[in-house]
């Protein structure tokens, strides 16, 4: 297998890797290749921060390794290969009524990826996480390949999910797919003047998919004011080609001035009529909003962004509070910010799905973002919540410390599944996970 030097990011492109990048087409050659030169393994790249980057490091690009194994049509199990993304697994099967239960925000995330992160949707507190829908992972470590259940390796099995890819490269996997009416959706959206009333209307919302689009930079009255969003899937095939649009280039840094984006915020705010309104899309469109427009990280400038997401506990509202207080202040926040509420659900030990609130924001990569990002962080630990390792590039491991509780249980099952201890991402040095240093 061929190796080339190469550049490389993850979404946010704030944080740079460059090594050694093969890219296998076959599984057999993925295995043999990982029998002499054990690395860690990346799909798309759609995390935002270092999770999927190895500096000065080998890695291997998945996106080749993209096939349907298998699929039962009459119980819905599918087995594919984990460089699939999962819009088109998703685009694959809806037509012939089923679905992956869980849909992370963007349909380029492989299935692979989906694993490592256990991804969480709009359904979260219906479906709970990613994880939670895989029914077996075939694992490669080094000269050793195996296909494991959560009954056959229990420990190995929630070290892998949502273990951020450090027991062995996943090279295929076994989903159980939910049933559906089609690839429609019906998609209510209205207004909501503040953050009570947001979290009113989440316990009121009686629909599967729920989202909250936030005014980031609101205050005082207006703080938490933005749209829900509340979808179910109908019936009706999509016979519509997704039509696609692509940022050309790196948008100049006043794109994203203070002032450009609460002209923006207002302009979105007041696209929804103030009695609400309902329509029917593709599924496509409420699942993936932004995958519409490729390269929209570009809107950010070639410095790029960073994002901050937590989940807090059910009873920490007034932490909220202060989170958006402190965000619509600082004169940095960009017009993609989103608050959800989350259930119980999740797969692995080093999830980061919790019962409780979860408030996602994008920072352009300016001075002064990392410094609100890691307040926020501080913030989110002192309430007993945690940050999405998915999306982070700032914290340190002394502010993860204690976050997740079964942290130290993961680095033995990690250390038991890969005794040679011979790769880590930049994510996990980073935040010393492996070492057990960000544990309580």
């Amino acid at each position: 297998m061929a190796w080339n030097k190469l550049t490389y990011t993850g979404w946010g492109r704030a944080r740079v890797a460059s090594g050694l990048v093969a890219r296998p087409e076959r599984r057999s050659t993925l295995s043999r290749d990982l029998a002499e030169t054990r690395a860690p393994a990346f799909g798309m790249r759609r995390s935002y921060g270092d999770v999927a980057l190895n500096d000065e490091g080998r890695a291997y690009d998945m996106t080749r390794l993209d096939r349907v194994i298998a699929f039962d049509p009459a119980t819905g199990g599918v087995e594919v290969e984990a460089g699939m993304p999962i819009g088109d697994l998703g685009r694959a099967f809806a037509n012939k009524g089923w679905i992956p239960p869980v849909m992370p925000g963007t349909g380029f995330a492989t299935v692979g990826g989906c694993i490592a992160n256990d991804v969480h949707g709009k359904n979260h507190h219906v479906m709970g996480s990613f994880g939670q829908h895989v029914t077996a992972i075939t694992l490669i470590q080094g000269a050793k390949t195996r296909k494991i259940t959560p009954k056959s390796a229990p420990d190995l099995w929630q070290a892998t999910v949502g273990g951020l890819g450090q027991t062995g490269v996943i090279a295929s996997a076994k989903l159980q797919l939910m049933p559906c009416k089609g690839d429609m959706m019906v998609l209510t959206e209205r207004r909501i003047d503040g953050l009570d009333a947001f979290l009113v209307a989440f316990d009121e919302s009686r629909t599967d998919y729920t989202v909250g689009w936030v005014d980031a930079t609101a205050t005082g009255a207006r703080l938490g004011r933005g749209i829900l969003e509340e979808g179910e899937i109908t019936s009706g095939i999509n016979k519509s080609r997704d039509a696609v649009k692509s940022v050309p280039f790196n948008a100049p840094s006043w794109a994203l001035s203070a002032p450009v984006v609460r002209v923006f915020n207002e302009l979105y705010f007041r696209r929804v009529p103030a009695k609400g309104r309902t329509s029917v899309k593709p599924i496509t469109e409420p699942f993936f909003p932004l995958d519409a427009i490729h390269n929209w990280n570009r809107l950010y400038g070639k410095r790029g962004f960073h994002q901050f997401q937590c989940v807090v506990p059910m009873d920490q509202v007034e932490v909220l509070r202060m989170m958006l207080t402190r965000i619509g202040t600082s004169g940095l926040a960009s017009p993609l910010a989103v608050l959800k509420k989350m259930g119980t659900g999740r797969g692995g030990y080093m999830s980061f799905p919790m019962e409780g609130y979860t408030l996602a924001v994008d920072f352009p990569n300016r001075d002064g973002a990392e410094e609100v990002i890691s307040e926020l962080t501080d913030m989110a630990h002192d309430a007993g919540g945690r940050i999405y390792f998915a999306k982070d590039s700032v914290a340190s491991a002394a502010q993860i410390a204690g976050m997740y509780p079964d942290q130290d249980t993961w680095a033995k099952a990690v250390a038991k599944a890969d005794p040679e201890r011979t790769f880590e991402t930049d994510l996990v040095r980073r935040l010393g996970l492996r070492d057990g240093t960000g544990a309580a």
